[in-house]
């Protein structure tokens, strides 16, 4: 697959609000994660909290990295197949998506940051 060297571009007034809306709206396990990521915590990088990419919202996103963090809830076949197909069209614009389930952030908080930080030395 080969890498495209641009942006995605495209964000709408309704995924901007739809974001808004995700941020005051947090799972659990995703408020979690944010307090762990927020305020430069993570090794000084800036990370933002449901982020419009085109016409997608990360949960997480470092600019600095281009680095997307998932975290996953309970999901069947087809959201995963979904989700595969996302991250590979992000993966074409040199996004790295890291997935993680609820189970993981909420029960190995040290191990998901453990795995955050080994990606962003990268």
């Amino acid at each position: 697959m080969e890498k495209a060297t641009h942006r995605i571009r495209g964000t709408t007034p309704e995924i901007e609000f739809a974001a808004r809306e995700l941020r005051r709206a947090m799972t659990p396990a995703e408020k979690v994660l944010w307090r762990e990521l927020r305020g430069k915590k993570l090794r000084n990088f800036k990370f933002r909290a449901q982020h419009p990419v085109g016409r997608f919202i990360l949960d997480f996103y470092c600019p600095a990295k281009k680095l997307a963090i998932e975290v996953d809830g309970g999901v069947h076949e087809t959201q995963r197949e979904r989700d595969g197909k996302r991250s590979e069209l992000l993966a074409l614009y040199g996004y790295r998506v890291l997935r993680f389930s609820n189970t993981d952030v909420m029960q190995d908080i040290s191990g998901v940051l453990k795995c955050i930080l080994e990606e962003l030395g990268k």
